[in-house]
Parts: structure tokens; sequence; C-alpha cells
């Protein structure tokens, strides 16, 4: 080939050699093709990834090897190559001799002197699995998403008519009648918590309806308002499970958040750690505030039963998810409080030990 300069260094025979060890050496696919479209000269790389022999890939154009989906683009992108402007990290798909399929990066520098072109290619196909199983999840995860969010829907929506039913009865019903002062008390606890969930569940259906996350409504929350919420609505819960709860807010007080997100973390956290308490114990839940570092944190721990952490760390916060043998356990509750934490920004961390307990740490965004 002449496309060198006069002023070339001369190559001795030992630089030579060592030239063509690393070609041969390369863990890349290097290759020579010509302007006509054959390759010239390839590693033995390039025949060991394309499980073809060195004959059959001399002997027949380097398209007949591209994959068919990939010929036209590539064909496009040779024009290039043709007027002498070099292609880098261009991307298409070979199929080997047994039909499996190569995705391979290219950088090609065409030398127009000699008509040919010097190329470099990536084995990228591992790294393609891995968008493509990331893809594959991520639509998987919308999917549940978008599911997950019709069936709350549609559940919110359905039970108001029979919480209002519920509710006209309460209307109805002439307490002027009864005397028994504990009977009047347990039906203003009914009416109380039903006309809550009426209300919980009009919340639900209003911002289900809103289309992004964006338009959910941030506001500055009290803390001590927001449990004192769920405690009323979990007080004959609370009561007859003995529950201890002990809050201190004092460190921080207020957090930026969504009302109805922030009752349903509570909600559900309080609620698995009554479900979930020891064995011959009274649960014992103690939930409190700080300011670590700048960002808000709300901690809440609880005497369960907990679980070992390091089994199950990946899906703990997954759709469907259970951990303990339990007939009231659908899987749903995690998945909720994690979801309603990070689609407004925030984190969730969780530590736990069998038989030790369980420790929330929610971060609100600033």
């Amino acid at each position: 080939m002449n496309g060198f300069s006069k002023e070339a260094p001369i190559i001795t025979k030992n630089e030579v050699f060592n030239l063509e060890l690393f070609f041969d050496l390369s863990a890349d696919l290097l290759c020579i093709t010509g302007y006509d479209g054959y390759f010239r000269k390839i590693n033995p790389i390039v025949s060991k990834t394309l499980g073809y022999t060195d004959d059959e890939l001399y002997s027949k154009p380097v398209s007949s090897f591209i994959h068919p989906e990939d010929k036209g683009i590539t064909a496009q992108n040779r024009e290039y190559l043709l007027k002498n402007v070099p292609l880098l990290n261009f991307e298409n798909r070979y199929v080997t001799k047994t039909g499996e399929i190569v995705w391979l990066s290219w950088t090609s520098m065409p030398v127009e002197s000699d008509q040919v072109v010097f190329a470099i290619a990536k084995n990228i196909t591992h790294k393609k699995k891995l968008e493509d199983d990331r893809n594959t999840l991520l639509a998987n995860l919308t999917k549940i998403n978008r599911d997950l969010k019709q069936l709350t829907y549609t559940t919110s929506h359905d039970l108001r008519s029979p919480v209002s039913n519920l509710i006209s009865v309460f209307h109805l019903l002439d307490v002027s009648k009864i005397d028994d002062e504990e009977t009047l008390e347990f039906i203003n606890i009914l009416k109380s918590a039903t006309e809550n969930l009426k209300d919980t569940l009009n919340k639900y259906v209003d911002d289900l309806v809103r289309k992004d996350t964006s338009s959910i409504q941030i506001e500055t929350l009290n803390l001590n308002d927001s449990l004192r919420a769920v405690k009323q609505s979990l007080s004959t819960l609370i009561s007859n499970s003995k529950t201890t709860i002990t809050a201190d807010f004092s460190e921080v007080e207020k957090v930026r958040f969504n009302r109805n997100y922030l009752e349903s973390i509570l909600l559900n956290l309080i609620t698995n750690s009554i479900k979930y308490v020891k064995v011959g114990y009274a649960p014992t839940i103690t939930i409190t505030s700080k300011n670590f570092n700048g960002v808000n944190q709300l901690i809440f721990r609880d005497e369960g039963i907990g679980f070992d952490i390091e089994k199950v760390r990946d899906r703990i916060f997954g759709l469907n998810q259970k951990f303990h043998e339990h007939t009231d356990s659908k899987g749903i509750g995690l998945y909720l409080v994690h979801n309603h934490v990070t689609s407004l920004g925030g984190h969730i961390s969780i530590e736990s030990k069998v038989n030790e307990g369980t420790i929330f740490v929610i971060s609100f965004k600033d």
C-alpha cells in the first residue's frame, strides 16, 4: 500500500512482527476492508465472534453478514466512508454462522489513496442485552403502575356508594332512643370512621384523575396533625391491639408533602406494625423526626417480628411481595409507601432484624 508519506519512519522487521502480534492478540475486532465491500485482512477475533472461517469471510461481501434490518442504515453510513469521512461509534448487528445476533460498535477510518478502510469494533452484545432487559423491566413496571392506578381508582370509586349509604343510615338513626352510653360511643366511632373513609376515598379519586405527578398538590403539613388524623381513623384497631404510639416531632414539626400520601404512609406503616407484632406482646411504635444534613426525615420504629433484611432487601418494596405467613397480608402496603415517597422525589430506607423490629427512614425532598 502506498498511502504513507515519504518522510514516514522506517519500520524494522521486529516492529512489523510486534504490530502483527498486536493485531492477532487484540480482543477487539480489527479489520481492513476495501472500497469494494470485501474484507482484505481480519484478526482472529473476527472469525471467532462471527463463527465463520477466514476463507468464508473473505469470499463474501461484508454486507452479507449484516443483520437484514441493519443493512440499509449500514449502507447509508458506508457512503460517508467512501467520501473520506470517518465513522465513529456506529452500532449495527451481525448474524453469526449459528444464527445468533451480535452487536458491534465500529470506529472506521478511510484511506482514500489506498481505497481501504481501517476499522475497529467492540462487541457490545452484553451491553445491548442489559439495555433490553432494563427496557423490558421498565415497560413491565409502567404497566404494573398503570394497572395498580386503575385498580385503585376503580376500588376507590366503587366503594364510595356503599360508604355513602352507610353514612345515610347513621343520619337516619335516631340516637335519642338509645340510652346506653357505650352503644352511643360505638355508633359515634363508626360514624366518624365512615365519614373519614368517605373523605379519603374522595381524595384518592381526585388525586388519581390528575394526569401526572406534577399536578399532585404539595403543601406544608404538620406531622402531629397528620398522625392525629391517622390515629383517629385507626382508633378501634389501636385500642383493641393495645398499641402504644410515641411521637416526637420537636426537631422537625412540618414537612412539604402531599397530605393523602403522608397519611397513607403512616396508616400502612402503623397497620403493618400491629399486624406483625411478636406473639404475646403489645405493639410498640416510635415515630420521630429530624433534620439530617439539611434533609427532613421521618423515622418510624417498631418492635415487631421483623425479618432478615439481607434475604429480602431487593424485594422489600416490590408489588405482591410477602415475607410472613399472615392471612391478611396482600403485599401491597410497602409498595404503596415506597411509591408515595419516591414519586415526590423522596427516599426511603429500611433496616430490620428477626424478632428485633424494623426501622423505616423517610427522607423528604426539599
